[in-house]
C-alpha cells in the first residue's frame, strides 16, 4: 500500500470516528454547527450560533430533529453549551492537552449551508491568534488554519490526526482564503466547565490592556517559557496598578500557572474567583512578585 493510499485511509477512519458526533444546530435566525462532548447530550457550539434563537433544534441525524435548550453562553469566548432533550448522539471528548504543532493535518467538521457534516482537510498554520470580535473586544489564543470554514461550519470541531478535538471552528476572514480560527481545546474544556456550573463566566479584572507575545529566542531561553503576556497598559486606580504591574512588564505566571496568552490569564483569574492573584513579572533584567486583587467586572447600565 502507498504512503497516499495509508493517508487516506487514516483520514476516513477519523472521520467514520468523528461524524457521528458533530450536529446541524439551528432557530428562526440561523444555523451552524455543533459537537456532542458528553453521552448524556451536552453540545458545545458558538456563541454567535445561538444568539438571537429562541427555539433551538439540533439535527442529529438526516430527518432526525431533536430540541436543545441553552444551558449556559459566553460571548466574550464565542462559545456557548445546549443540552438535547430526548435522544442524542455518540460524544466525542475535547483533548486539553497543548500538543498541537504548526503544520500539522487537521480535519474540520461542519455544516456548512447545511451540507451536513462536510469534510474538509488541511493544517495548522499557525497558533496563538488573535482575531478581533467587536468593539473593544477580540478572542485570543485561537488556532489558525487553512482547512475550510464556511458559514454553518462554526461550532463543528477541528480535529488532529487520532481523531480528538483540538478545537472547535469559529470564525474566517471574509474576502480571504484558506484563514480560518478555531478556540483551541484547553480554552473550549475550562470554559465548558464554569458553563456547566453557573451557566455564564463572571471575568475579574485588575485594570490592565495586555496582548500574548512571543519570546526572542535568548529571552526564552532564559526565562524558562517561549510566550508571555505583555502589559501594555495599566489603568490608574485599579488592582494592577495599585500592586505595582507597570506598562512594558512582561508577565510569566499567574498563581504559578505560565502564561503565554490573554486567554491563560483570564483563565487563571476565573478560576481564581476573585482571591489574590500571585503574579511573576519579568521587569528589565529581573523578575519580580507581585500580589493583585481583582475586582468583580463593572457592569453596563441597563
Amino acid at each position: 500500500m502507498t504512503a497516499l493510499a495509508e493517508l487516506s485511509e487514516a483520514i476516513e477512519g477519523v472521520v467514520r470516528l468523528a461524524s457521528p458526533s458533530v450536529l446541524s444546530i439551528e432557530h428562526s435566525g440561523g444555523q451552524g454547527s455543533g459537537l456532542v462532548i458528553a453521552s448524556d447530550g451536552y453540545v458545545v457550539t458558538n456563541s454567535h450560533v445561538v444568539r438571537g434563537g429562541r427555539e433551538l433544534v439540533a439535527r442529529v441525524a438526516p430527518g432526525e430533529h431533536v430540541g436543545a435548550e441553552l444551558v449556559g453562553d459566553d460571548p466574550a469566548s464565542d462559545l456557548a453549551v445546549l443540552r438535547l432533550r430526548s435522544g442524542g448522539a455518540p460524544s466525542l471528548p475535547l483533548l486539553e492537552e497543548r500538543r498541537l504543532r504548526v503544520g500539522q493535518l487537521v480535519l474540520a467538521i461542519g455544516n456548512p449551508l447545511r451540507f451536513d457534516r462536510s469534510v474538509s482537510l488541511g493544517v495548522v498554520s499557525a497558533l496563538d491568534r488573535t482575531l478581533p470580535a467587536g468593539p473593544g473586544r477580540s478572542l485570543e489564543g485561537l488556532v489558525q488554519t487553512d482547512a475550510a470554514i464556511n458559514p454553518g461550519s462554526s461550532g463543528g470541531p477541528l480535529l488532529d490526526a487520532h481523531g480528538t478535538a483540538v478545537g472547535i471552528t469559529t470564525a474566517v476572514i471574509p474576502m480571504a482564503r484558506g484563514i480560518g480560527f478555531a478556540i483551541p481545546a484547553h480554552t473550549v474544556s475550562w470554559v465548558v466547565a464554569m458553563l456547566l456550573k453557573q451557566g455564564r463566566i463572571e471575568r475579574p479584572r485588575i485594570g490592565v490592556g495586555a496582548r500574548g507575545v512571543e519570546l526572542p529566542p535568548t529571552r526564552a531561553a532564559e526565562l524558562g517559557q517561549t510566550r508571555a503576556v505583555e502589559v501594555l497598559e495599566v489603568v490608574s486606580g485599579e488592582p494592577a496598578a495599585l500592586a505595582g504591574v507597570r506598562p512594558g512588564d512582561l508577565l510569566l505566571r499567574a498563581n504559578g500557572n505560565p502564561v503565554g496568552s490573554v486567554d491563560d490569564l483570564v483563565r487563571t483569574l476565573v478560576l481564581t474567583s476573585g482571591a489574590e492573584l500571585a503574579l511573576e513579572v519579568w521587569r528589565g533584567q529581573q523578575t519580580l512578585e507581585l500580589a493583585v486583587r481583582p475586582v468583580p467586572q463593572r457592569r453596563a447600565a441597563a
